[in-house]
Order: structure tokens, then sequence, then C-alpha cells
């Protein structure tokens, strides 16, 4: 039998606090319960933080912000806490016992905000992967199916939120690591523009601002919530999306206006196969939205035909960066990080990273902004929305999948939207004949994610998909 609480979203708990029908301790109870009970199955919490929640649940000094007592998951990965072990999947962190001295800004935001930390959620070694398998902590499972991954590299977040155990996550999203866990776990998962969200203090936010921090969820409304908490820069941004107009929260009840919207269902780039249940996928979303009163054609951004240097361009800068980023926590933590202290793939990419010049990896950002720099124009001639899958495949089983293989089943659609900083976001509209979710992505022109909040809440009203996930959880 659900507990109570599982089945409600953020916004319904904070409610039920703010009218004093229950006390944050009792969400904090309720959460921790779900977690010890199915964790050993998911495998989607690495690092509990039970005994400070426990505490701040009950403290007066707790902050009254809007979503006061309900309990939050944190990706290891970027938005780090004082005080708290953080080992971005690491195992010569995790070995270390690394805890990082404060909280980023978005941890600082969360706090205020009243949201309650209970732990640390699993993520492939240094979120380099699409699914989510490290040695430092093993496989999360996909709650739909647990022989299948639930993507990543914000896999441990999507288990989580999926399976109950907290009602929102923190993730964030470099090349699809928001929208592919959503789409694997159907869930809600939005990639803010570039700069709508702060990765700060003083740290880059990667290709062009192509990190963004934000959430998983399971309705619209908490997203939208959310990003009305995090967004807006902050001190030593590079880059700052342009503010709303009005609240993101506020969209969701609003309707638009009819839009003119593209479909594609086929990979332009490395022209690999796309699964016969991702096409089916983007076409009942197209029926869906034409039903709507939308206007639907399939067109796509011209930029992305051919574009097959995009790959290449993508994996001269990830390796290079990787082998930076190793350099950094050498320097950091005082250690040399050798070969035999990181999983064998991540080695070796980060050795190839070393191959290549400054010149390669100048030339390498030349092509991949030539190549995805014009994708907007698509939308400047008079085009609202793309509609694409979010991913090439459904969930695959849990196997040790390359990074190149994992590259061809999972981000081809999702990455292009990152380097060019457009909002996208993945909604749970579709599952297939093993009742696997499939998510379908839409993507907006750059800082307009209020067009992207009201359709995503015109869909999850016309075609709710509550009713599937509370079936899949009574399975658990």
């Amino acid at each position: 039998m659900l507990d109570p609480f599982v089945i409600l979203d953020a916004t319904a708990q904070a409610e039920l606090v703010q009218r004093g029908e229950i006390h944050p301790i009792d969400l904090v109870d309720a959460a921790i319960a779900r977690i010890e009970r199915l964790n050993p199955t998911l495998n989607a919490v690495i690092t509990p933080l039970f005994d400070q929640a426990r505490a701040q649940a009950v403290s007066p000094s707790l902050p009254a912000g809007p979503f006061r007592g309900v309990p939050l998951l944190l990706k290891d990965f970027l938005c780090h806490t004082a005080g708290d072990p953080y080992f971005e999947g690491m195992r010569f962190l995790r070995d270390l016992g690394w805890r990082e001295r404060a909280d980023t800004y978005l941890a600082a935001k969360f706090r205020a905000a009243g949201l309650i930390f209970l732990g640390k959620t699993n993520l492939p070694e240094l979120a380099m992967q699409a699914t989510t398998d490290s040695a430092a902590f093993g496989p999360a499972r996909n709650p739909w199916d647990l022989r299948r991954s639930p993507g990543g590299s914000s896999g441990g977040s999507a288990v989580a939120v999926a399976a109950g155990l907290v009602p929102i996550a923190h993730a964030n999203d470099g090349t699809g690591s928001i929208r592919i866990p959503a789409s694997a776990c159907g869930l809600v998962g939005l990639k803010p523009s570039r700069g709508r969200t702060s990765l700060g203090p003083a740290r880059s936010a990667g290709l062009l601002g192509n990190l963004a921090e934000h959430v998983l969820s399971r309705s619209v409304r908490d997203t939208a919530a959310i990003l009305d908490l995090v967004a807006g820069a902050m001190p030593g941004d590079l880059f700052t999306a342009p503010p709303p107009k009005r609240r993101y929260l506020d969209e969701i009840h609003a309707r638009p206006k009819p839009l003119r919207i593209g479909l594609l269902h086929q990979d332009l780039m490395l022209e690999q196969p796309v699964s016969p249940d991702c096409v089916a996928a983007v076409e009942a979303a197209g029926r869906l939205l034409e039903a709507l009163g939308h206007h639907i054609e399939l067109s796509f951004p011209p930029a992305l035909t051919g574009a097959t240097g995009l790959g290449p361009a993508l994996g001269i800068i990830s390796a290079s960066g990787l082998a930076a980023r190793l350099d950094a926590w050498s320097e950091r933590t005082g250690q040399i990080i050798g070969p035999n202290d990181v999983e064998p793939q991540i080695w070796a990419r980060a050795e190839q990273g070393r191959t290549f010049s400054a010149v390669q990896v100048h030339a390498a950002a030349q092509r991949l902004t030539a190549g995805v720099m014009r994708v907007p124009e698509w939308w400047a001639a008079g085009y609202d929305l793309l509609v694409t899958p979010t991913m090439q495949q459904p969930p695959p089983t849990i196997a040790g999948l390359t990074l190149d293989q994992q590259g061809s089943i999972f981000g081809l659609f999702a990455m292009p939207y990152s380097i060019s900083g457009q909002p996208a976001i993945s909604l749970p509209l579709h599952w297939n004949t093993k009742n696997l979710p499939i998510g379908v992505q839409i993507v907006a022109d750059y800082g307009r994610e209020d067009l992207l909040i009201q359709v995503a809440a015109q869909l999850e009203e016309a075609q709710p998909w509550m009713p599937r996930w509370i079936q899949m959880l009574e399975t658990l």
C-alpha cells in the first residue's frame, strides 16, 4: 500500500505544510522510509544525509520558503553543499572521503526555498556517460523495468523521482543529462536556456554555456515553480538569459495561441536508425498538438542536415576537457590521479584528449559552433516549437555500452540544443508495448521557457501521465 504522500507532487506536499496539516518531519520520515525500503534494489541514493535532514525538519530555523519541508535529493555533481560528501561518481574521491566546504549558488537557493536535502544520487563517473553505472557505486535501475537503465547522467535522480522516493530531485544537463533520464523514467525534464540558472560561484558553464542546472519532476507545475526559485544570474556568471515577463508558474494557466510546430523523427547527423517506438511517440504528439489547435508540419532546422562533423568535434572537446578535469582534481586533492584511480574508459578518453593540440581543440570548437549556431534561424523564420524524440531508442538493458555507442543511442536529438543554448523539455507522452516510457522532446527559441511550460501544461491536461505512473508505483 502506498504511503499518503508518495503520489503528491512537491507543490501538493508543500501546501500540506503551509496549511499546518502536517509537519516537515512527516514528509522527511516518509521519504526516508521509502528510500530505505526501495533503494537496496534501485540504487538511486549513494550518500544518505538522513540525520541532518531530520534535524533540519524539526529546526525552528528551517526557512519559510514556498517549499518548506519538502524533501529533495541532489545529484552528486556540480551542486555541492557545505560540509557534505562530494564524489562526482569517482572511486578516487569516495576513497578520500572528499567534502566540499560551501554551498553553490543553486544549493543556497534550494535551502532558501525550504527544501530539505536527504542525500546525493547516483551518476556515472564524472557524469561522462548517458547511462548511470560506475565502478564506485554500481548501476541505478529503472523502476519501470529493473533490468533497464534509467539513462544518465542524472539517472539516480530520475530513479528517485520515478520511484516516489522524493517528489523532485536536482539534475543537470550538458548534452542531454536531464532530458534523457526524464525520457527513460517517464518524467518531466526541462533543460533551461543558456544562462537561466547559475553554476557558480566561480565555475564555468561549460562549452559555450552548455551546462544547465534544474530538477526532474513528475508535474509541469513543479518544474515551473522550481524554475521561478532558481532562475536568475548571480555574481560572476558569464551568461545571463533574458528575464521572464512573469512567473513561470503563471504560465501553466495560460493557453498559447495556435502555434506553428515542426516535427522531426529522423537522425540527421549520424544517420542512425530511430526506433519505431520513438517515431510513433513523435507522431502521436503531433496528432495531439494538432487536436489542440496547433499547426503541425514535417519541418526542422536545415542546419542539422548533414552535420556529420559535430560528433567528432564534440568528442575532441569532451576528451580534452576530461583530461583537464582530472588534472584539476589532482591539484585540488594533492594526489596525482593515475590509470588505477578512474575507470578504464575514462582514463582512455582522457589520454586521448591529451593527444589533441590546442589548434585541434580550437578548430573543433569552431566546427561545433558553426554547425549548431545556425539552428535557431529556423525559429526566426516563423516556427514556434520543434518536436523530436528525446532518445533514439527505448531505455536499454543495463550493459557495458561504450561512450560512442551511448552517444548514438541517447544524445543525438538532445545535444544540439545544449550547444545552441535553447530551452528543451522532455515529456512522458508515450509508452511502448513493453510498458516502457518513451519521452518526447519539445524545443523552443532561446529564452522561451514560458512557451514550453504553456504547451507542456496543455499536453499534461489533455493526456495526463500520472495514472500510468501510479500503476507502476504499486508494483514496486
